[in-house]
Parts: C-alpha cells; sequence; structure tokens
C-alpha cells in the first residue's frame, strides 16, 4: 500500500528501487587533479513498478493522484526498517495498454520516480 498526501492506495508494489544520489552545490578539479566539492547532501529517490490486477477504479484514482498538476506531494514508501515519508515531485510516469474489453483499458508497467524535494542526510 502506498500513502500519498494522506490518502492510502491499495496497489501493489511490484518493484520498489531506491537511489541515494549525492547532490553537489559545485565539484571542481584543480589543475593537480585534485577534486574539490561542496555537497549539498545525499537524496533518496524511489523508482516504483505498480503490479497489474488492481481494479479499474483503484487504478484510474492512483493515476489521477499521481498526474495532479501539483509541485510536491508527501509520499510513504518501504524505508530501511518500516515506512519511510518525504516530500518529493514525480518523474518519467509511464505504463502500457494492456487490453481493451469493450470500452474497458486495462493498463500494466506502471512506473512511477518519486525524486526527493530535500536531502535526506546532510
Amino acid at each position: 500500500m502506498l500513502i500519498i498526501d494522506g490518502e492510502k492506495f491499495k496497489v501493489d508494489v511490484l518493484s520498489c528501487k531506491r537511489t541515494a544520489d549525492f547532490l553537489d552545490k559545485h565539484a571542481k578539479r584543480t589543475e593537480n587533479g585534485d577534486l574539490k566539492r561542496e555537497l549539498i547532501g545525499v537524496y533518496f529517490n524511489y523508482k516504483l513498478t505498480i503490479a497489474p490486477g488492481i481494479d479499474r477504479a483503484e487504478y484510474s484514482r492512483f493515476w489521477d493522484k499521481i498526474t495532479e498538476p501539483e509541485e510536491f506531494h508527501t509520499v510513504t514508501v518501504p524505508g530501511t526498517d518500516g515506512d519511510y515519508t518525504f516530500t518529493a515531485y514525480f518523474s518519467n510516469i509511464g505504463d502500457e495498454l494492456l487490453l481493451q474489453r469493450g470500452k474497458a483499458n486495462y493498463w500494466k508497467g506502471l512506473t512511477i520516480n518519486f525524486i526527493a524535494k530535500t536531502p535526506a542526510r546532510f
């Protein structure tokens, strides 16, 4: 189950990939090859793949939420121990049509990136 902006979504997470991205304010090599850098912090970013098979109404509700034209969202995802809640923006959302049955469309392979607004570690 995922929580976005306090709303619970009954979706099954097929894959949850986490990265710890180090962001520099500046980084520069000196003439002798030494690296000088000023680290802003470490950002925990997530890429989730949602399993097919959730009901169409819940899928639609989830799709509407993750494609809202909002700058940031509060998300709760699996963490090292228990859940991890952070402020993020969403990027690279995509899915693929599995089949059409009448006027009903069924989708698969939904992926979404949660990109952290602020560092998790300084």
